[in-house]
């Protein structure tokens, strides 16, 4: 099972018991207003997302993880990687990604738990670079984006939603921990 640890979190494979807190946060519309059409998702659409993030996990050898405060025991929400391919025009690319719920923002939680995971894409995964995707405006995501050293590599807009997007990138065989 793969589990990283950082000071703060652990970040590792889903359970069932995470279906409710991440239901929790993705029912919260401050949350989800940055996420596709910013609707929000229920116990049932979290449930379908949770099993495709697991079969992402076996398909790819990389994937969404759960991140839980080590303190509480908590789930905070998630971090990690995935295939955007609702933005073909980035493929063949792995992309990092956050959601975390509300109580857990400004807490620096999602840079820490982003920096772990681009060490385990450069270090298990072998992966030589990674994108982040984040929709023009979101500034709280750009913030942990440039912690991670990322740079702006193409602007463009969202397929089927028509907002603007900005893609970074980072590669990983210069990525300084």
């Amino acid at each position: 099972m793969t589990e990283i640890q950082t000071p703060r979190l652990l970040l590792r494979r889903w359970s069932d018991d995470d279906l409710v807190p991440m239901a929790e946060i993705n029912a919260d519309p401050d949350v989800m207003q940055w996420i596709d059409d910013g609707s929000v998702r229920d116990l049932e659409q979290t449930a379908d997302a949770i099993e495709h993030l697991e079969e992402e996990w076996d398909e790819e050898g990389f994937g969404i993880f759960a991140v839980e405060l080590l303190a509480s025991g908590e789930l905070a929400g998630f971090t990690g990687l995935s295939v955007p391919t609702f933005l073909p025009e980035v493929l063949p690319a792995v992309e990092i990604g956050w959601r975390l719920g509300r109580p857990f923002w400004g807490q620096g939680y999602a840079s820490e738990a982003a920096q772990a995971t681009l060490e385990f894409a450069l270090q298990d995964r072998g992966l030589d670079r990674v994108i982040s995707i984040c929709r023009v405006g979101n500034e709280a995501s750009e913030n942990v984006i440039r912690k991670l050293g990322m740079t702006l590599e193409r602007e463009t807009a969202h397929p089927e939603y028509g907002f603007p997007l900005r893609v970074y990138e980072i590669d990983l065989t210069e990525y300084e921990r």
